[in-house]
């Protein structure tokens, strides 16, 4: 593969972070513990040598079940989180659509937080002014924009933040989730405008439960699991691969159940003798 065709290259990140094995209930008592040096860490690593390079204009689906980590990855590919180890390269311009909504200031109007969350996307005061109108009519918020952030209800929030973070193509677009913000029409709408930048050539980085949905979007993939990149290829085959892991995880939870129901039968059964007995 030609450099000048890569679009992102991650070359074996890994993330660790420390859990603490206690609980402290203020902080008061944290820096007690600090200065003693009581406080004791547990090491957790949410990525562990992950590597996979994403050509320019591909489409890459990132799968795994609960907890594998790919969460984690979009966000250290976004540079929201720092690698412990590894890097990451990328060229041109990223927007990462993550938590939407969440850079917003509460206490601020809608309005206000265009321009907050605008700057924080990289955007300038004079761009932000001449797309807001398109921004308040996309999220179809209306005179809600002159209303306090924190009255709005969560889709309203993503329907804003998704509005903003859409303004301008990017290079590379990085969705969790996201899809499934709003009604079933904003919805529709939203799918309509990310797949306009699909066919502007953009590269796509797409995280979601739904496997139908990679899939459509998708024309590669990588499964994660427990951090690390266990499949990596067309999405077709990693679809397979995540479906059995799928079966795998349901037939171990069915074998779980069916050993606790044994087991509180066999109690059931010892303590009804037990009374018998008496």
């Amino acid at each position: 593969m030609e450099k000048q065709d890569i679009a992102l290259a991650v070359d074996h990140v890994g993330m660790k972070f420390n859990l603490s094995k206690e609980k402290v209930d203020n902080l008061k008592e944290y820096f007690i513990k600090f200065i003693k040096k009581e406080l004791t860490y547990q090491e957790f690593w949410a990525l562990k040598d992950v590597t996979f390079d994403v050509k320019r204009g591909e489409h890459l689906g990132i799968v795994g079940l609960n907890g594998a980590g790919k969460s984690t990855l979009l966000k250290v590919i976004a540079g929201v989180l720092k690698p412990t180890e590894g890097s990451v390269k990328t060229k041109g311009k990223i927007v990462p659509l993550l938590e939407l909504g969440a850079g917003f200031d509460k206490q601020y109007t809608g309005a206000e937080n265009i321009y907050l969350y605008g700057s924080l996307l990289g955007y300038s005061k004079e761009f932000i002014t001449s797309k807001f109108d398109e921004i308040v009519e996309f999220s179809e918020l209306g005179e809600f924009i002159e209303v306090p952030v924190k009255n709005y209800s969560s889709g309203m929030r993503a329907r804003l933040g998704f509005s903003i973070a859409t303004l301008v193509k990017p290079d590379i677009l990085i969705l969790d989730e996201v899809l499934s913000v709003g009604d079933a029409q904003f919805r529709k709408k939203s799918e309509a405008k990310i797949q306009s930048m699909f066919d502007q050539g953009v590269t796509v980085l797409f995280v979601s439960h739904s496997l139908e949905q990679v899939k459509r979007i998708c024309d590669k993939a990588i499964m994660l699991e427990h951090g690390t990149v266990i499949a990596h290829g067309d999405v077709m085959d990693v679809a397979n691969i995540y479906n059995e892991k799928l079966q795998q995880k349901k037939q171990k939870k069915k074998r779980m159940r069916r050993k606790l129901n044994q087991e509180l039968n066999e109690q059931a059964k010892r303590s009804r003798e037990k009374q018998k007995n008496n």
